[in-house]
């Protein structure tokens, strides 16, 4: 009998040598020696063979031992099943699951495991109750595989429970558990209980610090993740060939949006810079070999706008694939060079290497970036069968290019053809309804977004907020922003300039205020809205208010918020401190300009506005036709008509701009203060606008002002043929007549109005107190009217 046992562990450690070194042959040597000896029929023995054949890979093999064997206790079923597992047969060990007699911990974990890394996250999820249902406590193996489950699924829900578990069996300190939880609250967007998780580990790995980074850089937390991979340095965690890809990564994203954040900062670098030291660490490493971090690398490169070294990097991989290929054409095409894209294209080809779909998308960018839209549309008609992607690129060049009804166009083919559309085909179409003011098509969107429940997507919600406030239906905008699950700050912008755009500006400023006490940090855009709402309020104190937050985030410095600023202090008619800030803008481009010009021409200060034209000249600042409107502006409410002349005349000799509606509007304004109708004369008969209704408006104010019938009978005519119910040329009219007493014309004029059903327009006036803001109109009730006037002598008197 001790001889017998001696055989048994004799045999037992060959085998487990055999299973060690995967040794297929020997171990079947093994096996046979085995069955001579008389030793076939023990359990412990045979369950190591299976085992044995599992880990070669040969499932025939343990599974004609499994089925022989005279008796089978729990680690033969474990050990079929993993052998099922391990070549890939889950279904097998599913079903072998579920005819276990007996099963332990081992038998679920192996079979969940195996799910999950199979791609079928949602049936482990299910196990893992059928699990805890028949009372097994799960280990901490279970946690990590239900963990990633939940992750890949983006199902936070469960994510939490199995937390939860966690917490309850002890085994929320176990590095294992730590980093499958990380990774799960990152995976479903949860960035602060990752973090949370992260910063509450006492020893966190290269797993750990590799996950929390992937988080951070999925976020958009570029900075934060580039100050991890220094953390992670400093504490002398080994980096891997994952964690130096991630790094470039975020390095490449940092120099892609032009991101300077805190670690950074601390550097006195920027994410471009960074890159190039973690490309230190790369040659450092030995990782200048490895696909992914060279692909990383060329990435970086690209995306900071550095081609030369993205070529040079690309170069010396010894061996590239179909992505480094992709990652370089995409780098040529953010630059719009389509002609370098052919050509790295034909290189591609002539290596042997097929482009896929992501070549075609990205060669198709290429043109539309370099402006050629006939050439990204001659390609895509050579695409045999488009995928989504495409038909979403060469729809958002369309776009691009404000050439919506053929974005439109080709939208609806792809819909014939059966194409199903995306949140971004959604968001993209959207956009073109926004810019054709296409409300009808807007609404067909949104009802075919909440049939694929996509109208809560962030995405194509803030489309709806855009197009809806666009087209003039704020009320409609608003409907959707509020039934939005969550929001983002490009939701959030996206309100504010729809009640910025509707003069809803009590409304933007709550709306800014509301975003910030929800903890959404503003961005540029933000600012530039709710400071526009503040100057058409002319509420200095909270445009000064905005003004310290835009100093305190940095958010200054930027152009457009800087122009914003100028435009609010000028509204505000404190044009002292819009040149103050002016003067000391870092850069400044043709919107800052005009602002502070229209702003001195807003106040009356002509002399400043003309000053500061020419000093723009003289810098060699190109103006635009905006630009001519500010200093025609000027040179009108200040009574210098020649100079404005000059300025009128130069638009189109100097300049090439061919002078607009409103250039003609400001120098017939300028002309009708003067009372130098002559010149007008002679000016309208050869303008090419003669459809505007504002210049009409001017003229026969103007007329209104020197008693000049002649003039302001043919600009009512005009008004008359343009909107034959607006009562104020009408109004107008009958008082230059009434002016030269000439009474038989305002009858004429009023039996003109009472034939057409025309009523004059109340007048009505507002008084904002600070606590509300008071209107009242002609006619109103008395005591109204003599409360707000008691108000009115209280201000008075404290003044």
């Amino acid at each position: 009998m001790v001889a017998f046992g001696a055989k048994a562990s004799h045999f037992a450690g060959l085998l487990q040598a055999c299973i060690n070194k995967r040794a297929r042959l020997p171990g079947k040597i093994v096996h046979a020696q085995i069955v001579t000896t008389g030793l076939s029929p023990d359990t412990f023995l045979l369950n190591r063979i299976v085992e044995l054949y599992a880990t070669c890979g040969s499932l025939d093999d343990a599974s004609r031992v499994f089925d022989t064997m005279p008796s089978r206790n729990v680690y033969s079923w474990n050990a079929i099943i993993s052998a099922s597992c391990k070549s890939g047969d889950i279904v097998s060990a599913y079903n072998l699951l579920g005819e276990m007699p007996e099963r332990n911990v081992v038998s679920w974990n192996t079979v969940i495991s195996a799910l999950v890394k199979d791609g079928a996250e949602a049936k482990a999820l299910d196990l893992y109750y059928v699990m805890l249902r028949e009372g097994f406590m799960p280990t901490h193996f279970t946690f990590a595989s239900v963990l990633s489950a939940c992750g890949v699924l983006g199902n936070l829900e469960h994510g939490r429970r199995c937390h939860g578990l966690v917490v309850k069996v002890g085994l929320d300190g176990n590095a294992f558990v730590e980093n499958a939880l990380v990774g799960m609250y990152n995976k479903c967007g949860d960035i602060l209980d990752a973090t949370v998780i992260f910063n509450g580990m006492s020893q966190p790995n290269e797993v750990s610090f590799t996950a929390m980074m992937g988080g951070l850089l999925q976020d958009g937390y570029i900075d934060d993740a580039l100050w991890l991979f220094a953390k992670m340095r400093k504490k002398g965690i080994q980096i891997d060939a994952v964690v130096v890809s991630s790094a470039l990564g975020a390095s490449a994203r940092g120099a892609e949006d032009g991101e300077v954040g805190r670690y950074c900062k601390s550097l006195k670098c920027d994410g471009y810079i960074f890159g190039q030291q973690v490309h230190v660490l790369v040659i450092k490493y030995g990782f200048e070999s490895d696909i992914h971090v060279g692909n990383s690398l060329i990435d970086m490169y690209a995306k900071s706008g550095d081609m030369c070294k993205a070529q040079t990097a690309f170069m010396t991989l010894p061996e590239v694939n179909v992505v480094s290929w992709n990652i370089l054409i995409s780098g040529y095409g953010q630059q719009g060079d389509s002609k370098k894209v052919r050509d790295v294209l034909q290189q591609m080809q002539k290596s042997g290497i097929e482009p896929d779909d992501v070549t075609y998308v990205n060669q198709l960018s290429a043109y539309i970036k370099s402006g050629d839209i006939e050439a990204a549309q001659q390609m895509f008609n050579n695409i045999v069968n488009p995928n989504l992607t495409s038909w979403n690129t060469i729809i958002s060049g369309y776009c691009q290019k404000e050439m919506y009804e053929k974005a439109m166009e080709l939208f609806r083919k792809m819909q014939f053809l059966n194409v199903h559309a995306d949140r971004t085909t959604l968001a993209v179409v959207l956009s073109a309804c926004s810019g054709m003011g296409f409300l009808q098509f807007g609404k067909q969107i949104h009802a075919a977004a909440t049939r694929v429940m996509l109208h809560s997507d962030m995405f194509v919600a803030s489309g709806l907020v855009d197009m809806y406030s666009k087209c003039g239906q704020i009320e409609a905008a608003r409907w959707v922003f509020d039934r939005m699950p969550e929001r983002d700050v490009v939701c959030w912008n996206s309100m504010m300039s729809g009640f910025s755009l509707h003069s809803w500006n009590k409304e933007a400023f709550h709306l800014f205020q509301q975003m910030r006490s929800m903890g959404m940090y503003p961005t540029e855009y933000s600012y530039a809205s709710v400071i526009s709402s503040c100057a058409r309020l002319s509420s200095l104190s909270e445009g000064r208010q905005i003004h310290a937050q835009t100093a305190k985030d940095g958010s200054i410095n930027n152009i457009f918020v800087g122009s914003a600023l100028i435009d609010m202090y000028a509204k505000c008619g404190n044009v002292g401190e819009a040149q103050l800030f002016f003067n000391f803008m870092p850069r400044k481009n043709i919107v800052s300009w005009n602002e502070i010009i229209h702003g001195f021409a807003q106040n009356g200060c002509g002399d400043m506005a003309v000053e500061l034209f020419e000093d723009m000249l003289r810098r060699e600042e190109k103006p635009d036709s905006v630009t001519f409107i500010a200093i025609l502006t000027a040179c009108s409410h200040s009574g210098m008509v020649d100079k404005g002349l000059q300025f009128f005349k130069s638009m189109e000799k100097d300049h090439g701009i061919v002078p607009l509606a409103d250039h003609y509007t400001c120098i017939i304004d300028a002309l009708g203060r003067a009372g130098r109708f002559n010149e007008i004369k002679a000016l309208i008969e050869n303008m090419p606008c003669k459809d505007d209704p504002i210049i009409w408006e001017v003229l026969l104010s103007a007329c209104r002002v020197h008693a000049n019938v002649e003039l302001g009978k043919l600009a009512a005519e005009h008004l008359f043929q343009l909107d034959k119910l607006n009562p104020a040329p009408y109004v107008l009219l009958s008082n230059i007549y009434a002016d030269l007493g000439r009474w038989d014309g305002v009858s004429a004029v009023r039996r003109l109005m009472i034939d057409r059903g025309i009523v004059k327009d109340r007048g009505y006036s507002w008084i904002d107190n600070k606590e509300s803001v008071n209107a009242f109109m002609v006619a109103d009730d008395v005591r109204t009217v003599d409360n707000l006037s008691e108000q009115s002598n209280h201000w008075v008197c404290q003044l």
